[in-house]
């Protein structure tokens, strides 16, 4: 959800902006760790395009890859030694997509009035994530903003390559889903009531097999009621979605998520490199470790982990290291939380987490190509018994008769 935003700083001054968060708990939390002071607020409609939140409305959408291009020529403009003001102003007037270019044109005039680039990215109300605006920050405080910059298009490519070898993966049970839910839609609302009409005209004398009656018994419940089927299927399909959009029932159904027999502990190997990736890049951006905990606890998209990691990053801030904390959440694997501790005793955190990122997103496409190696001929399988049972039941009474003529 977006809300429309009045906050005031420390020093008294007023702003409004559009901020982006589940709920509004959420939102106070988060302008409280910015030190910002909420005034008044109200919903406005928005959507969440990838990694990006925009307002609905006339305006296009920003994609994830328009803004890495956009980033990544920003790069190459810095170094080759042309002023920030020139790069933004360059770039802004070739952007095709026009609320990019409204968000750059604002961005230029704050950072052309004297605000700094991270500034002027957050004062978009929240369309970009904290890990971006926090790799900008540690770019301008330590001079290599262009580093900082490859450095997070690097990050962004990895997690897009990740989501789309698993999106790839899926595909194909989907599409077999889908085609065997469409053959047997064919057929409890097409040739069924055919087969039905057909035996009706044998008169009550012929008795059919148990399977048949039940076929057609079924598909007649369905076909007489659909609309009140379907009415079923949306109320309970909105009823769902308000449901999860309730303070804490998200985040409990996230923890149910990590506790099942098989998606559970994928589910947590993909939220452990994910964790682990945004904060080596923020780590090696020189971003604290407390600070990289507690962005990263926004971006992950389990908020069981997101809970879990804010607990973290206040025990770390409290003195505990960062593998004992770890382990005492449960959350993350035990071979993670190890190489976490080996990291903070060498001193190659960063290092360390990037490395265990490497380690998962691997295991996570090899367990999902023998998922989708194993599924595909089970629900071949399952699909040729079940439109072989429902053909069967619906000829068998044709079988019965031409015994019965022989």
């Amino acid at each position: 959800m977006q809300f429309r935003c009045k906050v005031a700083t420390a020093t008294g001054q007023v702003s409004q902006a559009t901020y982006s968060a589940d709920n509004e708990q959420e939102l106070r939390r988060d302008l409280e760790g910015k030190g910002l002071h909420l005034l008044s607020l109200r919903p406005v409609g928005g959507v969440g395009v990838g990694r990006f939140s925009l307002q609905l409305g006339s305006r296009k959408k920003i994609s994830s890859a328009e803004f890495l291009i956009f980033n990544q020529e920003m790069a190459t403009l810095l170094h080759a030694g042309l002023p920030l003001v020139q790069s933004l102003d360059i770039l802004r007037r070739r952007v095709p997509n026009p609320t990019l270019k409204a968000v750059l044109n604002d961005v230029y005039d704050r950072v052309r009035s004297g605000s700094a680039l991270s500034d002027a990215f957050e004062a978009q109300g929240g369309i970009f994530t904290g890990i971006y605006h926090a790799s900008l920050m540690a770019g301008e405080k330590s001079g290599s903003l262009e580093t900082v910059l490859r450095r997070y298009v690097a990050h962004m490519k990895i997690l897009s390559s990740v989501r789309s070898r698993m999106v790839s993966a899926l595909i194909y049970p989907i599409v077999l889903l889908g085609l065997a839910g469409a053959v047997v839609g064919l057929i409890v609302f097409k040739v069924v009531p055919e087969f039905a009409q057909f035996y009706a005209g044998f008169g009550t004398g012929v008795q059919l097999p148990a399977s048949t009656q039940f076929i057609v018994a079924i598909s007649t419940g369905i076909v007489d009621h659909v609309w009140l089927w379907l009415a079923v299927i949306l109320v309970v399909g909105i009823g769902g979605s308000l449901w999860v959009r309730q303070p804490g029932q998200r985040r409990r159904l996230d923890n149910l998520k990590l506790r099942l027999p098989w998606f559970g502990p994928l589910s947590r190997k993909f939220s452990t490199a994910q964790v682990t990736r945004t904060i080596s890049t923020l780590l090696a951006g020189g971003i604290p470790l407390v600070n990289a905990l507690d962005i990263s606890s926004k971006s992950v998209g389990n908020l069981a982990v997101a809970t879990d990691l804010d607990t973290v990053a206040r025990e770390v801030r409290e003195g505990s290291s960062l593998h004992q904390s770890l382990s005492r959440r449960g959350t993350f694997p035990d071979v993670a939380i190890e190489m976490v501790e080996v990291g903070e005793s060498t001193g190659a955190l960063a290092e360390m987490l990037n490395s265990i990122a490497d380690f998962y997103d691997e295991e996570n496409e090899i367990s999902l190509t023998r998922f989708t190696n194993l599924v595909q001929p089970v629900l071949l399988i399952v699909m040729g018994i079940v439109i072989a049972g429902l053909l069967l039941s619906l000829y068998m009474p044709l079988f019965q008769l031409s015994s019965l003529a022989r």
